[in-house]
């Protein structure tokens, strides 16, 4: 039952390196407690071990906390979570956990089925390909106060880029094949362009996102598969055009904007889709679609504690 004067307490379950609460996890934190929900956070150190220990300590810490539900983010802490009691659990399984392959997906329905409360995936091919028909579609929200328009020329020069090339921005990790990094390279070589610049930002604190947005011509996703595309909903929040192939909810977010083109998965496509970009030579209303779509981080976050309110008055998965 939803507790007395309303206010529900949540542990955060998630995995991260050193103790720190991945970004995405963090920013929907720290959107529902904006919203009066309150939110601790407990992190699984990756790894066959970690989640193994975790097992009684997120059992104590359940139990020490008082929390009204525990909200685990990925299936493998989800998994960890689910060993620890019998307390109501909520699940955001992510883009990766749809492609972990026949077992784990036959792992995660029986879950489902048998221990979590409900659960949220981030797109319509995710709990298709799931096959979890009760799941609720939340994609991640992108904080608006952030992921703000701005200058240009001011956002290169802070950033010590040239202010005379057209410049293409490819953010993601360093070691994360399924973004395909070389199908980008490729793609910008077959422009054969040299007053076009193509940066790869990784490793980067996420704070410096929003510059890198602003001071880009286009911003380009070359991924081989995603579930919700957390970067194409940042870049439309800057007004930034965006040229990406046809994976997770892209198509869905960015239809109907201008500036904004889905292309094929090889490199002619993609380059064709840079040209036209690069033509477009403007900013795009990507900030208002993403108001429009409600993929605001405090949007998201009411939809959010809609499921909260329903798992604790027992109501559907």
């Amino acid at each position: 039952m939803v507790p007395r004067g309303g206010k529900i307490k949540v542990l955060f379950v998630s995995s991260g390196r050193m103790g720190d609460v991945g970004y995405v996890v963090r920013n929907q934190g720290e959107s529902l407690i904006r919203h009066g929900i309150e939110i601790e956070y407990f992190t699984i150190k990756p790894g066959l071990a970690g989640y193994l220990l975790a097992i009684s300590r997120i059992r104590g810490r359940v139990r020490n906390g008082k929390f009204d539900l525990v909200h685990a983010h990925y299936s493998f802490s989800a998994f960890s979570a689910s060993l620890a009691g019998s307390f109501p659990m909520v699940v955001s399984l992510m883009g990766s956990d749809a492609w972990h392959g026949t077992f784990f997906s036959f792992l995660i329905r029986l879950f489902a089925r048998l221990r979590w409360k409900s659960v949220i995936v981030k797109t319509v091919e995710m709990k298709d390909r799931l096959k979890l028909p009760e799941a609720h579609v939340i994609p991640n929200g992108v904080d608006t106060q952030r992921f703000m328009p701005a200058d240009m020329h001011d956002a290169r020069m802070r950033l010590g880029l040239s202010t005379e090339k057209k410049l293409i921005v490819f953010i993601s990790g360093a070691n994360r094949p399924e973004k395909n990094l070389p199908l980008a390279r490729e793609a910008v070589a077959r422009l054969g362009d040299d007053s076009v610049m193509f940066y790869h930002v990784h490793d980067t604190d996420n704070n410096i996102i929003p510059l890198y947005l602003n001071a880009a011509d286009l911003l380009l996703l070359t991924s081989d598969r995603e579930g919700g595309v957390n970067v194409i909903k940042e870049a439309m929040s800057c007004n930034c055009p965006v040229v990406a192939t046809d994976v997770g909810d892209v198509r869905m977010t960015t239809s109907d904007t201008e500036g904004c083109y889905v292309t094929g998965n090889d490199p002619g496509s993609v380059a064709e889709g840079i040209r036209t970009i690069l033509g477009f030579n403007g900013r795009t209303n990507g900030r208002e679609k993403i108001f429009t779509l409600g993929l605001d981080s405090d949007s998201v976050a009411r939809k959010i504690i809609s499921v909260y309110r329903s798992v604790l008055e027992g109501g559907n998965r």
